[in-house]
């Protein structure tokens, strides 16, 4: 946006910028400028950790341009997986029932003692109108991205510094490995985090359609316990993690499970993904 202005409950209209960006999980940080005789009375922070599914929940926004719209739900679902429309998955999401509309996105999801326990996201549709399946990002997950949005103007995510290769059969058959799935460490940075680790590359040097890829190095089937096919499930087990944050990497090493403690490094601002 090339302007950015916040209206208040008392209809006053306030310059406002932007701080940060989380396009992974659809939250910014916005600064709202004032005068300093204005109070703000900022809303309580409640926690999504202890929801249960039938629990009442409000959710308020604008919907179709109608201010301060009020609806009464259900807790219909917990820990849902949602794509968005930059076509990531935004894990641990709310699901409810409260009628979500166009409009809505951004405005809070509040417990029975009104705090605020989700953020209004999306909702699934087949018409373009509610039609009772909505969601909410966890209050949970705003706080903890929210401090690297002030800070940083972005979220500081890790990421083990390797270059990596999906499995497909055709590489399992050709290397004869004995899994069915997981991600192949085709290097690693020499000096770096995973080196240091324990991880271990390949050396034997191949054509992969266009790209140059080395067989025989590990092959990451598990991260902090949590199963690893594919580039998605890395991603999901990384995506809360920091710099210098210790993850347990499970690998498949000559026919051999090993795990190993690795410090992360800060994930690269553009991910590479080598592909056939």
């Amino acid at each position: 946006a090339a302007k950015l202005s916040i209206r208040l409950y008392d209809e006053s209209t306030h310059t406002a910028s932007l701080i940060g960006v989380d396009q992974e999980n659809d939250l910014a940080v916005l600064k709202i400028e004032v005068s300093q005789d204005i109070e703000l009375h900022p809303i309580k922070f409640g926690t999504a950790t202890s929801l249960k599914v039938g629990q009442k929940v409000v959710a308020i926004g604008n919907p179709f341009g109608y201010d301060r719209t009020m609806t009464i739900g259900n807790i219909s679902g917990l820990g849902r997986p949602v794509r968005t429309d930059a076509n990531t998955v935004i894990n641990g999401m709310i699901q409810t029932d409260a009628a979500i509309n166009p409009g809505n996105s951004g405005g809070p999801l509040l417990n029975g003692r009104g705090e605020m326990v989700g953020i209004c996201a999306t909702i699934h549709t087949t018409t373009g109108g509610f039609q009772g399946v909505g969601f909410a990002i966890p209050v949970d997950t705003a706080i903890s991205v929210i401090p690297d949005l002030i800070r940083y103007g972005k979220v500081v995510r890790g990421w083990l510094d390797i270059t990596m290769v999906q499995l497909d059969s055709s590489i399992i058959e050709y290397a004869s490995l004995p899994v069915s799935s997981g991600i192949l460490i085709s290097q690693v940075v020499a000096g770096g985090q995973s080196e240091k680790g324990g991880l271990r590359g390949g050396t034997q040097k191949v054509q992969y359609g266009s790209s140059i890829i080395y067989l025989g190095g590990d092959v990451i089937v598990a991260v902090n316990g949590e199963k690893v096919s594919e580039y998605g499930d890395l991603y999901t087990a990384l995506v809360s993690t920091h710099p210098g944050d210790k993850v347990s990497v499970t690998v498949m090493r000559k026919g051999e499970l090993k795990t190993f403690q690795v410090e992360l490094v800060a994930r690269p601002e553009k991910m590479e993904w080598t592909v056939r």
